[in-house]
């Protein structure tokens, strides 16, 4: 049974929207929770209160506000409280053992603070550390997102698997921190899958034993719409060419390219030049520029309401990187388009994100 922490209700409607999008996906854990059950919304609801033990969402409704040693000892971590959480633990030592809402134990949600004293107290305890939430997301997927490289050290060496998949076929702790870009935890995670987007991402294209295979993760979280990712080989080069932009990797540009990949293709939620420009990827953008990407190409970027009809110029604007912003602008990058989904020039998502010198260089 899974132990509540939060007793705001709203959480547990997200938390049943994401059971959902991972089960349309084929997660096996949240397929396995629905269990036959419709995949539909009042279907999502229905098993998550049955997951709390609990006979309908009303009865959840009503049981989240109990307060539970599950959630004193969230609450521990959620405030830094470590000497709170070493006395829950030592009382009830059970805890470093079950499962929260949607199978968080309390060493995924620590990994969550990126605060590794409470990850390391909890391994200490006996915690799993593979423990694997409906999503079959880790501690070292967590670590892996968040670009944590010395909670990912930690991790390892207490055991963690670099092989366990999260959110679809393939979606391994390495894949996860190279869909961000993160390219210091990368360095610690081995080569699974050995596809050809993991192999752009780590900059050698002969690591790409498999390049059509495994590529059934495609979203880190259900913030990102849903895809049908096929082995297409075109979608699979120009996926690959977005996955060595947003990490660096210019190494392989040219190789890509010739084997077919489209510079200015949108594969999925970005295309390269946005990528490197989000990342804040000075070289891997002035070098797609070199090669004919086009500054004022739109794109899709993130989740729905996030990025529609956006510019590289947008995303770099977003986040404050004014290297990147004057290396678009001297290639002719057009600081005047605005986006699809608030009609925003680049200035105003710098405004917006409280970028105040890259929203004085784009309104000079």
């Amino acid at each position: 049974m899974w132990h509540p922490f939060r007793d705001d209700i709203e959480y547990y409607e997200e938390r049943a929207r994401g059971l959902l999008a991972s089960a349309w996906d084929g997660t096996p854990g949240a397929l396995e929770v629905f269990d036959g059950e419709p995949l539909t919304e009042e279907g999502a609801h229905d098993v998550l209160a049955r997951a709390h033990g609990c006979e309908d969402w009303k009865a959840l409704q009503a049981n989240i506000r109990r307060p539970r040693p599950f959630a004193r000892a969230f609450q521990a971590i959620e405030t830094r409280n470590l000497g709170e959480l070493k006395a829950i633990l030592m009382r009830d030592p059970w805890l470093v053992k079950a499962s929260g809402t949607n199978g968080n134990d309390l060493l995924g949600l620590a990994s969550a603070t990126c605060d590794e004293r409470f990850v390391q107290v909890l391994l200490e305890d006996g915690a799993d550390v593979d423990h694997q939430n409906v999503h079959g997301w880790t501690a070292l997927h967590q670590a892996a997102c968040m670009n944590l490289r010395y909670m990912a050290e930690m991790l390892l060496a207490a055991g963690a698997r670099t092989d366990l998949e999260a959110r679809g076929e393939g979606g391994t702790p390495l894949t996860v921190a190279l869909f961000w870009g993160n390219r210091e935890v990368a360095s610690l995670l081995g080569v699974h899958p050995p596809n050809l987007r993991v192999a752009a991402g780590l900059g050698n294209l002969d690591l790409a034993v498999e390049p059509e295979a495994k590529r059934g993760f495609y979203r880190p979280h259900s913030g990102f719409p849903r895809w049908w990712p096929t082995a297409d080989p075109q979608e699979v080069l120009d996926e690959a060419l977005s996955w060595a932009a947003r990490n660096d990797r210019v190494e392989v540009f040219g190789d890509l390219l010739k084997r077919g990949a489209r510079i200015d293709a949108d594969v999925y939620r970005g295309t390269a030049l946005a990528w490197a420009a989000w990342c804040g990827l000075e070289n891997a953008t002035r070098t797609l520029l070199d090669l004919g990407a086009n500054p004022n190409q739109r794109t899709g970027f993130g989740g729905p309401m996030h990025g529609e009809g956006v510019t590289a110029l947008h995303l770099a604007a977003e986040r404050g990187h004014l290297g990147v912003i004057r290396i678009l602008l001297d290639a002719g990058a057009d600081r005047t388009i605005t986006d699809a989904n608030y009609d925003s020039t680049p200035a105003n998502w710098a405004g917006h994100n409280s970028q105040q010198d890259a929203q004085a260089l784009l309104s000079a």
